[in-house]
């Protein structure tokens, strides 16, 4: 590797695209054909670059070969001009993928080599007919600043035939930095999913989630709580800590003995912790959703069972599990069970959290729950919407309660509101036509700003915005209660497919944090300026 002089045309040019990537979304080069018969074409995917990941792909290079020409790659240059610090970088790898555009990390071409502003890989690379697909992947340091963002340029092409530019050089909006928080195969687990996410008033950042130890389907499984912490605003985070294992009860193998779908509150006035779950025992080959997974009743075993953990030294430790299902559940419903999301706290001290059901004819049903005396007793209210499941909720300015829900009817959410903290509801103005999605998991947060004597509140919602799979995972962000969404405000984290779950908090005054199911790792978090959320 050597460093490659860029005339200052060049590099006014690169930046020019840059700022244009960033504003209008634009990723791809048009294709450049030379005389030789060969068109080679960039693309920068949209989705982060993660710190623990050997692999982040950058930058796509496709160079299309005509019939019957003999040629190969010699050289091939680019540049990272774009890039807020090249210190966040390791390393950098060149890797062949045939004629496949998705990436994989199989073909590396060569070592990897250490990051400048301008590389070159010398690779002696035959070239087939057709499509021939090359990728740029970095490394991070596991020091990489979450603030900042990564780009990269095909600068140049040296080929047996001659030299190839794309042109015009189009970095596109540049990526993210931020975290794979779990991975495939972590600590020996097969699957992590289902992340809620909260903040503490110490700032310490909770993240709850599945651990699916022995593949990836949902219950009944090996599935056990976990809890990820974090005490520095997301940099670093503890090991994980296993805060929810029913073990072998009844006599029963952990695969009977699953918990699921955690939902997270924080008591931010005595500092509390409260996390709930559904637990399943028994009835292996069920699902607590499908059928007689679940039935009427209390019974363990029978019915599956709402479960409680508690932390009262900012999530160092928990208690062992409290069932709570005969306290909330009624006799005739199916199923009762946490929303795995975050709950919220009212300004005078109400707890407020989402949760979910099947009720007297086995219809999925959504609805909050509330504690008046900091998390003893919980009252659950009555179904907001029949239909839906998972769901969460957000004050309004009118101080009513907004809760958006995961809907099975159709593509769009649904969304109620509740003057009475979950007694009555009717729908909202949107409801069922205005936030699109694939029947997922989404997440809904306010955030309060600006001075004190003028202080303002948005609504932010996460999701994959698509009709179609879960994909395109953004964060939108409503100025007016959740009556409009202007794109103008929506922020694309990932374009790539995950599954699909979000859960937002805020982490200080300036930077909001999401947990996702990603593309790139089964959950990423990432760090996000609440300027640039707000004022983009």
């Amino acid at each position: 590797m050597m460093q490659k002089p860029r005339s200052s045309a060049f590099q006014w040019v690169a930046l020019v695209w840059m700022a244009l990537g960033q504003f209008t979304g634009l990723m791809a080069a048009p294709a450049q054909t030379s005389p030789q018969g060969l068109t080679v074409s960039t693309r920068q995917p949209i989705h982060p670059v993660l710190i623990r990941n050997e692999h982040n792909p950058l930058l796509r290079v496709v160079i299309e070969v005509a019939a019957g020409v003999q040629v190969s790659v010699n050289e091939i240059s680019f540049t990272l001009a774009g890039t807020d610090d090249l210190a966040d970088l390791e390393s950098l790898a060149l890797i062949a993928t045939g004629d496949a555009e998705d990436f994989s990390a199989a073909g590396a071409l060569g070592g990897r080599v250490q990051p400048r502003s301008s590389v070159i890989f010398r690779v002696g690379h035959a070239l087939r007919s057709g499509k021939n697909v090359l990728w740029l992947s970095c490394r991070l340091k596991d020091t990489a600043d979450l603030s900042h963002r990564v780009a990269a340029v095909c600068s140049g092409i040296e080929t047996s035939a001659g030299h190839l530019t794309p042109c015009p050089p189009a970095p596109g909006a540049r990526q993210r930095i931020g975290i794979a928080l779990r991975n495939h195969q972590d600590d020996g687990v097969h699957t992590y999913r289902i992340p809620a996410l909260a903040t503490t008033p110490k700032a310490t950042l909770l993240c709850v989630y599945d651990m699916r130890r022995r593949m990836g389907r949902d219950l009944q499984e090996d599935i056990d709580i976990g809890l990820s912490r974090s005490t520095d605003a997301g940099r670093t985070w503890e090991p994980v800590c296993v805060i929810m294992d029913m073990g072998e009860h009844g006599g029963l193998p952990q695969e009977q003995n699953g918990c699921s779908d955690p939902g997270i509150i924080v008591d931010q006035k005595t500092g509390e912790i409260f996390c709930f779950a559904v637990w399943m025992n028994g009835r292996p080959g069920k699902h607590q959703w499908s059928g007689d997974g679940s039935e009427p009743g209390f019974e363990i075993g029978k019915s599956a069972q709402f479960m409680m953990v508690r932390s009262t030294d900012d999530g160092r430790t928990w208690t062992r599990p409290e069932n709570l299902t005969s306290k909330l559940k009624q006799g005739k419903w199916w199923l009762l069970a946490p929303s795995p999301q975050q709950g919220i706290n009212l300004p005078d001290g109400t707890l407020v959290m989402p949760v979910q059901g099947r009720d007297e004819q086995g219809v999925p049903f959504a609805t909050v729950m509330r504690s008046h005396d900091h998390g003893n007793n919980w009252i659950v209210g009555t179904s907001a919407f029949s239909g839906g499941n998972e769901c969460q909720a957000a004050q309004l300015g009118d101080g009513s309660l907004m809760l958006n829900i995961r809907n099975d009817l159709d593509r769009f959410r649904a969304v109620f509101i509740t003057q009475d903290i979950g007694r009555t509801w009717h729908p909202h103005e949107t409801n069922r036509k205005a936030l699109i999605e694939p029947n997922c998991n989404g997440s809904l947060y306010r955030v309060d700003y600006g001075p004190t004597d003028g202080r303002k509140h948005a609504l932010l919602f996460a999701n994959p915005h698509t009709q179609k799979g879960r994909t395109h995972h953004t964060v939108q962000v409503s100025f007016d209660d959740g009556r409009t969404w202007p794109e103008s405000h929506h922020l694309l984290l990932d374009e790539g497919r995950g599954a699909g779950y979000p859960s937002l908090t805020r982490i200080d005054d300036q930077h909001i944090g999401i947990v996702y199911e990603g593309s790139r790792a089964h959950l990423v978090f990432e760090k996000l300026s609440l300027r640039e959320l707000l004022e983009r």
